[in-house]
């Protein structure tokens, strides 16, 4: 039996809560903001890009996400 498990990036509302922009994300990250724009919709993500993003917004790699 195969399980699926949904997971869906949750970026768009972690900035939203904190007033923060994807513009003011990628200054802190060094990731260009059409990445960050895309962070959202994409099903697969850099491991790097997660991992500067959870920093800056100083929260863990689990909260960026919704399973």
């Amino acid at each position: 039996m195969k399980t699926t498990v949904k997971v869906t990036p949750r970026l768009g509302k972690v900035l939203k809560e904190r007033g923060m922009t994807q513009v003011k994300l990628s200054e802190l990250t060094g990731i260009p903001q059409g990445n960050i724009s895309r962070f959202d919709k994409l099903e697969s993500h850099k491991d790097t890009h997660t991992v500067l993003i959870s920093r800056a917004l100083d929260i863990s790699i689990e909260d960026l996400f919704e399973i």
